[in-house]
């Protein structure tokens, strides 16, 4: 009999571990392979590797081709709509031939002179792999907050970088999640997480000091914790949160140092989520129902007693969530599967909702840091047109759209239609 010629795959050794918890036996006959360091464990990887590659290679003509085919439909040399954040206008771009993007900004208009904010390729130099976590400019623009991670383990180390001198500040703060500013641009407020990779802990550190003050810890495993800063720069908000419950605690942000403030107790199957604007907190809350609805409360009074509806709860569709600008709310909508958005005028509640030409898309927030202003960026796509990004102005309800992505290869959107149909199931549903 002719022996096959096709590479022997490796086996990995069964080596079983047993463990019990809470009277629960487990076997786990290759738990010896979680020791990444271990030379045994690295060279049956190598093996692995070595198998797949040896099994591949008949493909590699084929993989090439496959490659320079989806390579020629990207435009690799691109950039980003910029989004205005203060006196700075933000943008990334991409060049041919470089993996990562370049994160820049220019001061007033795209006319003035380029400052390149995040070099996500010199950031790489020597390392076999680069992830961005946070990215996060102090509200007076002149300092930056980000974190990276090189290991692919999504463990990320937070950095600071005055966007001034340029220099990376000596600060390394490990197993970090979520951070934000507070008003005086010298105080930061991140998140690390637990052996379990858990969101777990806030921390407030001022720049320049050795302090790193504990401000919230979550104690339920259930449970992780995000911080955030409004888009009115008036509140910091910290968020814990499970999968089926949330608890918001909040401090003004011209006053760091404070213990943050519970606004309402957690309580099972109860989720909700905090919004500042001047006197008041916009709170969305599924209390009244599933699909939530959006009350106001004043800051200094956040009992659920003084809750004021604004939204009510509908059965038929989903408020997923709200922006809050100076002179208008966007409501998050989702009704028939598709997401829409709804303008509400602040001074007197007025309303509209925004129309989009196809019966089957996506869409949704863009770059939206600005407070004060009436425009709302927003992108969307559908099947047959490229991802598209707009203006929404909310006061004249006109759009603009600010680019639409090319796809190389000779596209013609002309050529295609999309369509939406339902079928009706044996229960009476449409799906």
């Amino acid at each position: 009999m002719r022996k096959s010629l096709l590479p022997v795959p490796p086996v990995a050794a069964v080596r079983p571990r047993i463990s019990e918890i809470h009277g629960d036996r487990r076997v786990d006959d290759y738990a010896w392979l979680r020791a990444k360091e271990d030379p045994e464990v690295l060279a049956h990887l190598a093996a692995e590797n070595a198998y797949t590659k040896a099994m591949m290679r008949p493909s590699e003509p084929l993989q090439r081709s496959l490659y320079r085919e989806m390579v020629a439909r990207i435009k690799e040399t691109d950039m980003g709509v910029p989004y205005r954040d203060g006196e700075w206008l933000y943008y990334s771009r991409t060049t041919r031939g470089r993996q990562y993007a370049v994160y820049c900004r220019r001061k007033g208009s795209m006319r003035s002179k380029e400052q390149v904010v995040l070099d996500m390729n010199q950031l790489a130099k020597g390392q076999s792999y680069l992830g961005l976590g946070a990215m996060d400019v102090s509200p007076d623009g002149n300092r930056l907050a980000f974190s990276t991670d090189f290991s692919g383990f999504r463990e990320y180390t937070l950095r600071v970088k005055d966007l001034v001198t340029g220099e990376v500040l000596p600060l390394a703060i490990e197993k970090t999640r979520s951070v934000a500013w507070a008003a005086d641009c010298e105080t930061i407020f991140y998140v690390t997480e637990d052996d379990a990779k858990r969101a777990s802990r806030v921390w407030r550190h001022r720049l320049g000091t050795d302090d790193h003050a504990l401000v919230y810890e979550e104690s339920d495993v259930r449970f992780s914790v995000g911080v955030d800063l409004s888009r009115s720069l008036g509140y910091l908000m910290i968020t814990s949160h499970s999968a089926t419950a949330s608890e918001v605690r909040c401090l003004r942000a011209d006053h760091p140092e404070d213990t943050p403030r519970l606004v309402v107790a957690r309580r099972a199957e109860h989720e909700y989520y905090l919004y500042h604007h001047g006197t008041h907190f916009y709170i969305v809350t599924n209390d009244r129902g599933r699909n939530f609805r959006l009350v106001r409360t004043p800051v200094d009074d956040c009992g659920e007693k003084r809750w004021e509806e604004i939204v009510a709860h509908r059965d038929d569709t989903m408020l997923e969530g709200v922006d809050v600008f100076a002179r208008h709310l966007v409501l998050h909508e989702r009704s028939g599967g598709f997401p829409r958005f709804a303008i509400m005028r602040i001074a007197d509640g007025e309303r509209h909702d925004m129309e989009f030409p196809e019966p089957a898309y996506s869409a949704f927030a863009g770059a939206n840091e600005e407070f004060d202003t009436d425009v709302f960026r927003f992108a969307y796509e559908s099947f047959v047109t490229p991802d598209s990004v707009y203006d929404y102005d909310m006061q004249t309800r006109e759009r603009t759209l600010l680019k639409r992505f090319e796809v190389m290869g000779g596209y013609d959107p002309a050529k295609y239609r999309t369509e939406l149909a339902y079928a009706r199931a044996a229960d009476g549903t449409e799906v």
